[in-house]
Order: structure tokens, then C-alpha cells, then sequence
């Protein structure tokens, strides 16, 4: 008797909590969390942190959740009413949670999209803000219940163990066997629920939440990968602003100033002198290009030096609309435009009808770029008309991009160098070109058609005229670009993974707990960090094979560990390492990335329904699925 006695005191009665009180509890501590990692998001990406900023995300979370508390507090009544079966009020109570939080997403996307509210997501990625927002309010909310599981338990039950844990009771949850142990009042009844079948589903949904859930960090991790490349776009510039930044070379042309009249508004003739723009009849251009890496920091910068020959001929013949006596021929002056005044080693000679000519700094007219070089000639009428030969060579250095202008009415522009990977872009691309291991050659070619101007014209004919081409010294491997390729799968990453563990689990009836998923979650979180820290110093195709390497050893261990068997970890290894493989092939594909990827996920899924066949997804015995024979 005594010790019937003490164990039915292990019981306590149900305390007395109200609809209000259950909704107050849950969206008070929602709303901390949710302000709180609100403001840890903020302190991350800002640059000057304050962490009262916290408090102030905190509050603003409590103001702006206040409609969601509201919410809950006109359906936990309700809800409670909603059958006498236990597990069908949580489902009730966690997808109005789901219902609340998916409602503050969609708000969340539309204000970013049309107002921006997230400097750190461009407006085109307002689904991932939609899905991130909603996936991290849910978890938040489902942490609130978790910690006032007992509570609601008793409110729902109605009556609880008072020394039974909340796991314990989460998974008296699952499994429909939550007692409701009493000493003055009867239990409610309960109706007979097929309970392996609803522990499948609420363990389905729960992974599906899960998998939401951990798509989080990947935002971070994008953002991770746009600073760290930012900060190499800033190194390259701060070398290259010492070194010469991108050339852009135009010339060698002519100018002479021109008269011009017009009428103004008093009817006055009014005399105006412009500079007149006189092309070459021919130039070739032969272009040597050594490249230099210069490290700095963990980054290497690209850098050039270019030895270049420039040798043509100037025949004027004026069009009929310009009268040749207006031009000023004894100001005539020769001109050479470039971008960057630093990238000039040695002085520049102009050999122009038999005189040598040294350049200096100024270009009477705008329009061929940031800077150039001029000299005056000896330019006459009689001459101009004839054939007059020129030639210079210069050296010149820069960083990225080689590009030039084809200011003749023929023109042919030969480039060598010894770089491996060449971008030609521009205007036109090269009619000839050679590219292997030991180097490129290429071979551009112009006539008086292919040009958007006459040989002779005025400056402001030249105005935003977009003739450049060239070439551009890039990297080999551009380790962020594939990096942030690879994030963007991450939902495969993630849901495959879980998947696998989620099927296995039921086949060998072994329970993986959701922190079990979340630690495997974070572990393939940080594959991306890995991936993106040693591709910084190696190429990244060994560094996808060491971050995956590792990250595979590490889940394959823990599933050994779980499962306690070794062909289970065999499994798991084979699986994953099938799916990085996957993976990398998308990543180096291009065109045919789309069609391979969508015949991979089809065998899959494929693989997925074979191995899911025999699995009793409604819990039921072979008795329970014969059908009863009629009478």
C-alpha cells in the first residue's frame, strides 16, 4: 500500500494553465530567438558591429510578432478542443505555428522585394529570403514548445509525470504512449490511432523542417564567399592602382583645328573651332605580352608587360562636306591615347614622315580615353594628301585587360603572349586564333565598313562609340564562382543526406533523433567552409576533394556510430561519395550541366523508391492489411 502509495505520487495533478498563458509562454521565447539571431545576422555582415544592436532586434522581434501572438491566442483553445487524441492537437498546434511563420516569410519577400529590407540578398533571390525567414521563424517557434513541452502536455493531456524529461515525453509523443496517470479524476479516453504510421509521418515532416532549416547557413555561407571575393577584387586593385591598371590604347590619329559658323538666336554668325579627327589609311599593330603574378597576401594579382609596334601610313582625301581651307594645318598635332599614365616604362618616339618625334602628356580631344600623348608635326595641305608613313614602338604595362582601338580605315591587330587562358571580349573577337598550353596568338582585321565613322570627322563623332576589343588575363580557376556553384546545390547536399538517413532509420528500425540530423546538417554546412578557405590556396578541384574526402569520413563514422554496424557506414560512404561526385561533375560542366543533372536526380530518385519498396509506410501488420473476407 505504501508503495502504491508513493508511485502514484510520482504523479502531480494537472497545474492550471490557461490559453493565454500557453500562448504568451511560446511566442515570448520565439520572439527572443528570432531577435536574437536577427541581430547576430546583422553584427556579422556589418563591418562596425554595436551589440546593443541586439536588444534593439530582440525588441523590434517582440513589437513584430505581436499579430502572431494574438494568433495563438485565439487558436490554442481550439486546438485543444480538436479530438481527444493527443498527437493530432500537436500536429494541429505545430502547423498553425507553420501557417504563422510561412505568413511573416511572405511579407519578409515582398517588402525585400519591392523595398530591399535585405541589402545583404539582391531582390532577384527573394524566394531563398522567403524560404530562409519562414525555415527560421518554425524553428524557433518549434524550440518554444519543445522547452514548454510539459506544459502543453498538460493543458492537452490533461495530466503529465512531473519527473519525466521533455524528450521523454517527445517521444511518448511519437509513439502515442503518453500516460495520462491521475489520483482524484478519471483520463480522458483516448481513440486507438495507428501509431507506428503517425510516428513515420510526424518523423517525415519533422526531417522535411530539418532540411529547411539547414538551408540557413547557406546564406551565410554566401555571403562569406562575396566578401572573401570582394576582398581579393580589392588586393587586385590596390596592386594594380601601383602597378597600371587595364589599358585601353588608341592611335596613332591626327588632329587639326577646323572653323565652323552658325547663326545664333539674334541672328548673328557666330565662329566656332573644333578639332578635326584625321585616320590613319593603314596601321598594323604586333602586340609581344609578358605576364607576371605578384603574390600578395594569399592572393596572386595578374599583371602584364607589353612591347608593341605600331607602323602605317595617313592618306587624306576630304569629303566633299569639309572645306579644307578652314582647317588649321600649321596646329596640326599627332596623338596616342591610353588609360593609364603609369603603365608607360620608357619615353615614346614617333618616327611621322622621316622626323623622330618624342610624345608628351595632353590630348587635345576627348572621346579615346582617361588620357593619351601628343606632339605637334609639320602638316600642310599639299602633304596630307600624299602618303605619310609612320612607325613607334612602345612599352607599356598593365593589369587584367589589353585592349585596343582600331582607328584606321585598315587596320590588323596581331597579339602574342605566353598565358594559358585567355578571355578575348570586346567588341569583335579575333578572325584568327591559337591557344594551347605554351601560349595564345590571335589576329583581329578591320576595313573602312566595319568602322561607325568616316577617316576624317570631328571629335564628337567619336563620342561613345564602343570599338574597343582585346583580351583579358584571367585566373585559371575561379575558385569562388565554382565555390558559390556548389552552394547552390546545397539543397541536395542536405535533403539526399537526410533522405538517406531518414530511409535507413526505418529499414533497420534504429531512431535518429532531429539533433542527430541537425549535427550531420552542420557537418555538410561546413564542407562549404572548408571548400572555400583551402581553395584559397590550392586549386579548387583538390580542395572540393579534401573538403569532401573529410566531410564523408566524418558522417559515414557517425553513422557507424549510431547503427553500430559497419556495413551501414559502408553504405552511407558509397552514397555520399557518389553524390559529391555528382556534384563536382555539375560544377565543371556548362552547357550540358541542366541535362546531366536532371538525368542524375531521375536515378536518384529512382534508387530511392527501389530501396524504399518493402518499407511499411502505414506501420501495419500483414493481418491488418488482409482484407477481411466477405460473408
Amino acid at each position: 500500500m505504501y508503495q502504491s502509495f508513493e508511485k502514484q505520487s510520482t504523479f502531480k495533478m494537472n497545474k492550471e494553465f490557461t490559453a493565454a498563458g500557453i500562448a504568451l509562454r511560446i511566442w515570448f521565447v520565439t520572439a527572443l530567438l528570432a531577435g536574437a539571431l536577427l541581430g547576430l545576422f546583422i553584427l556579422i555582415n556589418d563591418r562596425s558591429p554595436e551589440w546593443f544592436i541586439v536588444f534593439l532586434a530582440m525588441l523590434g522581434s517582440l513589437i513584430a510578432s505581436l499579430p502572431a501572438f494574438i494568433g495563438l491566442l485565439v487558436a490554442i483553445y481550439p486546438i485543444k478542443q480538436f479530438g481527444q487524441n493527443l498527437q493530432r492537437r500537436f500536429l494541429v498546434l505545430c502547423l498553425f505555428q507553420l501557417l504563422l511563420c510561412l505568413a511573416y516569410g511572405v511579407a519578409a519577400t515582398f517588402l525585400n522585394f519591392f523595398a530591399g529590407v535585405v541589402p545583404w540578398v539582391s531582390k532577384d533571390q527573394f524566394i531563398i529570403i522567403g524560404i530562409a525567414i519562414t525555415a527560421l521563424l518554425f524553428a524557433c517557434s518549434m524550440i518554444a514548445t519543445w522547452y514548454h513541452l510539459k506544459a502543453l502536455v498538460s493543458y492537452f493531456g490533461p495530466y503529465y509525470n512531473a519527473d519525466t524529461s521533455g524528450s521523454t515525453i517527445y517521444h511518448q509523443i511519437l509513439s502515442h504512449t503518453i500516460k495520462h496517470n491521475h489520483i482524484m479524476e478519471p483520463s480522458q479516453p483516448t481513440l486507438p490511432a495507428k501509431a507506428s504510421s503517425n510516428r513515420i509521418l510526424y518523423k517525415g515532416l519533422i526531417t522535411a523542417g530539418l532540411i529547411l532549416l539547414m538551408l540557413v547557413p547557406t546564406l551565410f555561407i554566401s555571403n562569406l564567399i562575396e566578401e572573401r571575393e570582394a576582398r581579393q577584387k580589392e588586393v587586385v586593385k590596390e596592386v594594380s592602382s601601383k602597378w597600371a591598371t587595364e589599358q585601353t590604347l588608341a592611335g596613332p590619329f591626327l588632329t587639326v583645328p577646323y572653323k565652323t559658323t552658325s547663326v545664333n538666336s539674334d541672328g548673328k554668325t557666330v565662329q566656332h573651332v573644333n578639332n578635326l579627327v584625321l585616320l590613319a589609311n593603314n596601321l598594323v599593330v604586333n602586340a609581344a605580352v609578358e605576364h607576371e603574378e605578384r603574390p600578395r597576401s594569399i592572393y596572386k594579382v595578374l599583371l602584364y608587360k607589353t612591347a608593341a609596334e605600331f607602323s602605317g601610313a595617313f592618306k587624306i582625301k576630304f569629303p566633299t562636306d569639309f572645306d579644307i581651307a578652314n582647317a588649321d594645318f600649321s596646329n596640326a598635332r599627332l596623338c596616342f591615347a591610353l588609360t593609364d599614365y603609369k603603365g608607360i616604362e620608357e619615353e615614346i618616339y614617333v618616327n611621322f614622315n622621316g622626323e623622330k618625334l618624342l610624345l608628351s602628356p595632353g590630348l587635345p580631344v576627348s572621346g579615346f580615353g582617361r588620357s593619351g600623348l601628343s606632339v605637334p608635326v609639320n602638316l600642310t595641305a599639299v602633304n596630307i594628301a600624299e602618303s605619310i608613313p609612320f612607325s613607334m614602338q612602345l612599352k607599356i604595362k598593365g593589369s587584367e585587360q589589353l585592349h585596343f582601338m582600331p582607328l584606321s580605315a585598315n587596320s590588323k591587330f596581331i597579339v602574342q603572349s605566353a598565358w594559358p587562358s585567355p578571355s578575348f571580349d570586346g567588341n569583335s573577337l579575333p578572325g584568327k586564333r591559337t591557344i594551347n598550353d605554351k601560349g595564345f596568338t590571335a589576329e583581329w582585321s578591320y576595313n573602312q565598313a566595319n568602322l561607325p565613322f568616316g577617316t576624317v570627322a570631328l571629335e564628337n563623332a567619336f563620342a561613345d562609340k564602343d570599338i574597343a576589343f582585346g583580351v583579358s588575363f584571367v585566373q585559371p580557376s575561379d575558385q569562388y564562382n565554382k565555390t558559390m556553384r556548389s552552394v547552390k546545390y546545397g539543397i541536395l547536399f542536405i535533403g539526399l543526406t537526410f533522405a538517406f538517413f531518414f530511409i535507413i532509420e526505418l529499414m533497420q528500425n534504429r531512431p535518429f533523433h532531429p539533433v542527430q540530423y541537425v549535427l550531420v546538417g552542420l557537418a555538410l554546412v561546413i564542407f562549404y567552409t572548408l571548400l572555400l578557405s583551402i581553395s584559397e590556396y590550392i586549386l579548387f578541384d583538390y580542395a572540393y576533394g579534401i573538403a569532401a574526402v573529410a566531410t564523408i569520413f566524418l558522417i559515414s563514422l557517425y553513422a557507424k556510430g549510431h547503427f553500430k554496424s559497419w556495413s551501414t557506414a559502408a553504405i552511407f560512404f558509397g552514397l555520399l561519395s557518389c553524390l559529391y561526385t555528382f556534384i563536382f561533375i555539375l560544377i565543371r560542366l556548362e552547357d550540358t550541366a541542366l541535362l546531366v543533372g536532371s538525368i542524375g536526380l531521375f536515378a536518384v530518385l529512382s534508387m530511392v523508391m527501389y530501396a524504399s519498396r518493402k518499407i511499411n509506410w502505414y506501420g501495419n501488420s500483414a493481418e491488418q492489411l488482409t482484407p477481411a473476407p466477405v460473408s
